[in-house]
């Protein structure tokens, strides 16, 4: 994944990535099991993960945020490794990830997702969510307007697949595809300038090496821009469609 986190604003200010991913462990079968949380970022859903009872551990490539991680959790081992590139062979009974698949390019889709296969124990569980098609698509399109009205090209950051597409993916990869859903879920923001923050949390790439100010105009325009369908209420939001699925190692 090519980002480099601000790990005490992400901590602080988007905690709701964490707080929404607590549904998935309720989909999580068994009692006592060996859990990986893939791309644990700060390690809050891993310690949840923990304190429902089963034997969890994190990864991720980020070293500043699993500094907060370790901090906040010593008794979890929290492991650095890229979701793209890891394999711990037939280690975990579950892997785990919340909002982390679609910062990997599609290319690099197999080669993860044969990794979490082969970390799997047989029959293992693999029940994850992440940006489905069409997530934040009012966001980007404001955002590619924006580009192309100063002549510049935007370039999609993110892989936002349909579950079609993504089935097939995990049954090339030797998964049996269990249940997937594809649905809206419109996010509140934090603070008044919530929106503006979470493009200069999230959206990093199609900025790389721009000059600040143009950089600040472009977010400033498309953020203008999509006040009448994002502001409601005195409130931002971010229009997030996700897809969560769950699927068993085959073997």
């Amino acid at each position: 994944m090519n980002i480099q986190w601000d790990a005490d604003k992400y901590t602080k200010d988007f905690s709701f990535v964490n707080q929404y991913g607590t549904a998935l462990i309720d989909m999580i079968e068994g009692e006592g099991l060996t859990v990986l949380d893939l791309g644990c970022g700060n390690g809050r859903l891993t310690k949840l993960l923990k304190d429902n009872g089963f034997d969890a551990y994190g990864m991720d490539a980020s070293e500043d945020l699993l500094k907060i991680a370790r901090a906040e959790y010593p008794d979890i081992n929290f492991i650095n490794g890229d979701a793209a590139d890891f394999s711990e062979h037939g280690r975990y009974d579950v892997v785990f990830s919340n909002a982390v698949f679609h910062w990997i390019d599609k290319a690099k889709q197999p080669r993860m997702l044969s990794n979490v296969h082969d970390t799997l124990k047989p029959n293992g569980q693999f029940i994850f969510e992440m940006g489905g098609y069409g997530n934040n698509a009012l966001i980007h399109e404001a955002l590619k307007k924006e580009f192309a009205k100063r002549s510049l090209r935007y370039i999609m950051p993110f892989y936002f697949p349909t579950i079609g597409e993504y089935s097939a993916m995990l049954e090339q990869a030797g998964f049996l595809v269990r249940s997937a859903v594809l649905f809206d879920r419109p996010t509140e923001l934090n603070g008044e300038n919530g929106l503006y923050d979470w493009i200069r949390m999230f959206v990093k790439t199609p900025f790389t090496g721009m000059d600040d100010a143009l950089c600040e105009d472009i977010i400033n325009s498309a953020v203008s821009q999509l006040e009448a369908e994002l502001f409601k209420n005195g409130k931002w939001y971010a229009d997030y469609v996700r897809l969560r699925c769950k699927a068993e190692a085959i073997f």
